[in-house]
């Protein structure tokens, strides 16, 4: 049987050939996601009782690179889904007793990747306009009601929007602004409202759009089954807020060389000393952005949580993306001002790579939080602003 990174590679060549009709459109790319449903990877972190794969964060990150590699929209998307599932998926049952949840947690985590497993596909609802994702800043608000709770709220940034089976809704506790909890709401649940707001510069096709919240779920929506568990989790394992973007920019990044090396040899331009230099010094880039993206799954599968595998994601996410933009940008200048019409591969890329930065954590953050972390401050307590 094919290992799931080995049918994505297979893919791969589809999701290329889709990826200009659905940038140039701004799309979502529901052919990519039907290829991947069919395969079954929405169940990649699902255990195997449930009918998943039950596979952990080193087989994502094969996953996500290689998907990169032909749509990184697409793989963006996933993430999402990705870190819904493989957060639920990772947290070991003696960890989430001793975060506090009861014993309904369990019963609601294995119902929602048995969900996955047979096809489910999940959003994230957490960033907003003026604060981004940090948690502790948000305005989406909820409160307790008779049998559930009532989330109020506009997200932004909520890629999927529109086309997932349920999002994860991220809120601060109307009662205590220092409590922030999560909500799985499914898409048909009355209140939630699309607005078609993404028009950017790269990622086009991840349908990113706003969503209004005004409604009213059941307790079990509760993620966790306990308030307050989002700003721990964040801090504690924060893999899936950083790192987890890293595998994608970095597959972008490997498109991009690859590109260039079909583009130079089509156009004769591969006897040139200064592109072979470039191409030469991409390929280093890239190896070296996907060895520390490697590390820090390794270290996230042997040891989440452990300081220095915190320190690898978040080494992982700045590497990868000031790589991509880098090697995007090196790329585009070895092939020359034809590659930079709309339509070329490498315009495309260029655009969707510039964006890697730019996600949370940006490349500043990452920065700062090594920089003091390597000076020996808390790097999750000091800076210029909350992390989450």
């Amino acid at each position: 049987m094919a290992e799931p990174w080995e049918v994505v590679a297979r893919l791969r060549p589809k999701f290329a050939e889709r990826a200009a009709d659905t940038d140039r459109t701004g799309d979502f790319p529901v052919a990519d996601f039907a290829d991947l449903r069919d395969a079954g990877l929405f169940g990649l972190f699902a255990p195997k009782r449930l009918g998943g794969l039950g596979l952990g964060y080193v087989d994502y990150a094969r996953v996500a690179f290689e998907m990169a590699r032909g749509n990184g929209a697409t793989a963006l998307v996933f993430n999402m889904h990705a870190s819904v599932t493989g957060a639920l998926a990772g947290i070991p049952d003696e960890l989430a007793r001793a975060l506090g949840v009861p014993d309904a947690f369990f019963a609601s985590r294995d119902r929602i990747l048995a969900a996955a497993a047979q096809g489910a596909f999940y959003a994230v609802a957490m960033s907003e306009r003026g604060v981004g994702s940090r948690l502790s800043q948000l305005a989406a608000r909820y409160e307790a009601v008779d049998g559930g709770f009532h989330i109020k709220g506009s997200k932004s940034f909520v890629s999927g929007a529109g086309h997932a089976d349920a999002y994860l809704v991220a809120a601060r506790s109307a009662s205590d602004d220092s409590v922030v909890s999560q909500f799985l709401v499914p898409a048909d649940t009355e209140g939630l409202v699309v607005e078609l707001t993404w028009d950017s510069l790269g990622m086009r096709a991840t349908s990113s759009h706003d969503l209004h919240v005004d409604v009213v779920v059941p307790s079990d929506a509760l993620l966790g089954g306990a308030e307050g568990l989002a700003l721990l989790v964040a801090q504690l394992m924060p893999h899936w807020m950083v790192a987890s973007y890293a595998a994608v920019y970095v597959g972008v990044a490997q498109s991009c060389v690859d590109e260039a090396v079909s583009h130079c040899r089509a156009r004769g331009l591969s006897s040139l000393p200064s592109v072979r230099a470039r191409i030469g010094r991409a390929d280093a880039a890239v190896a070296a952005a996907r060895l520390a993206v490697d590390e820090a799954a390794r270290r996230v599968t042997e040891a989440p949580g452990e300081a220095e595998t915190n320190h690898w994601v978040w080494r992982a996410k700045l590497l990868a993306g000031t790589t991509a933009m880098d090697v995007a940008a090196s790329m585009l200048e070895a092939a020359g001002t034809s590659a930079s019409r709309r339509g070329h591969p490498l315009e495309r890329l260029f655009r969707d790579a510039r964006c890697g930065s730019l996600q949370p954590a940006t490349s500043d953050v990452c920065a700062d939080w090594l920089g003091i972390a390597t000076l020996g401050g808390d790097p999750d307590a000091e800076g210029v602003a909350p992390r989450w």
